[in-house]
């Protein structure tokens, strides 16, 4: 299990790599009598560099439109401008765009030509952060592998704008104005390959609904929830890491085995109102549990096995995978209790 979702991680982390090998090829297979050429319908207002034919930078120039893009172009870099409205002019010509960046813009949904984006059939990466959009752009590219949309002021997601996009492995919301009612039961509908959801430091205060089942991080960090519901994870079997800290969990929003999930690697809990330690699964291998309410710790009652089996596994047996533990920020006083030692013999650093 372990290995696959590293696998898995490897291939949504490390793609820009590929990418960058393809475009060397194109490079290495390039004419130098056609340098002129590219170099000629280059946009005066940005960089087009030998060494990555396909790439146009146009970042940090002061720019208020979009200029026109080279139907060569794979990788457009548009970030730290002034711009406010994506149109479909200059795009006319640009039919291999793989990479979109408009990071740090001014971009509105109103400054967005209605199905200009999805007219864009090659874009995998569509990154449009720090802008001023109030809801999730549509319609989108179905080819789409990222979308990341962080610190706009989204607080609408339109019904369906997700339904088409099953490629899809990244989608990042974090820090917008995303409540409760801004996500049904149908929103994440046609993600059936999303491996990462980061909806951090919005505005829930409930676990959002219906989340696509191959998703293996799940990032709800800095909101406000109260309760995990009675398996709620049996909903999203892989999911590997889990982020809550800076929420408002208390022991009675925690089911008795709410986090007994044998999927769950890493756990951050910190920043919240628990006063004892939830009940965890013998394959968790990273728990955070530190400024929270937490007065002591009885390593009888929250090991996953019994104390008498653990003390009888030995160094290679069956034994519980934690190897993080920290606990600082509570009410505990040292030393750390004997039973948590014998529980937990992987355990390389326990903070208190």
């Amino acid at each position: 299990m372990t290995l696959k979702v590293y696998t898995s991680l490897l291939l949504l982390f490390l793609v820009n790599s590929v990418w960058t090998r393809t475009v060397r090829q194109v490079y290495d297979d390039l004419d130098p009598e056609h340098w002129s050429h590219y170099t000629s319908e280059c946009p005066q207002e940005c960089f087009c560099p030998l060494s990555f034919p396909n790439a146009l930078y146009c970042d940090n120039k002061g720019l208020k439109e979009i200029p026109a893009i080279p139907e060569r172009i794979w990788y457009l870099y548009l970030q730290n401008n002034l711009i406010e409205t994506v149109s479909e002019k200059p795009f006319v010509n640009a039919t291999h765009l793989r990479w979109i960046n408009l990071n740090k813009n001014k971009i509105t949904n109103s400054g967005i030509e209605s199905g200009v984006l999805s007219k864009l059939k090659r874009l995998l990466y569509l990154f449009l952060e720090d802008n001023e959009l109030e809801e999730v752009p549509a319609p989108l590219p179905v080819g789409l592998e990222q979308l990341r949309l962080a610190r706009n002021k989204i607080s609408r997601i339109p019904e369906g704008v997700f339904s088409s996009l099953e490629n899809l492995t990244m989608l990042d919301l974090h820090q917008n104005s995303l409540l409760d009612s801004a996500l049904q039961s149908d929103t994440f509908q046609g993600l059936n390959n999303l491996m990462q959801l980061n909806i951090a430091k919005n505005s829930l205060k409930k676990m959002p609904l219906s989340i696509p089942t191959n998703t293996l991080q799940l990032f709800l960090d800095n909101n406000s929830i109260e309760v995990i519901p009675e398996n709620y994870f049996n909903a999203i079997p892989k999911v590997t890491f889990l982020r809550l800290n800076y929420n408002k969990l208390s022991d009675d929003g925690i089911p008795p085995n709410g986090f007994n999930v044998s999927s769950i690697l890493d756990l951050p809990l910190s920043h919240n109102q628990l006063t004892k330690i939830p009940l965890i699964n013998a394959h968790l291998e990273h728990l955070h549990l530190d400024h929270n309410r937490i007065k002591s710790v009885n390593g009888t009652q929250i090991c996953p096995v019994s104390i008498d089996v653990a003390e009888d596994y030995g160094i290679y047996g069956n034994t519980p995978r934690l190897r993080y533990l920290r606990l600082d920020g509570n009410e505990i006083q040292p030393p750390i209790p004997l039973d948590i030692m014998i529980c937990f013999r992987l355990l390389q650093a326990v903070v208190i």
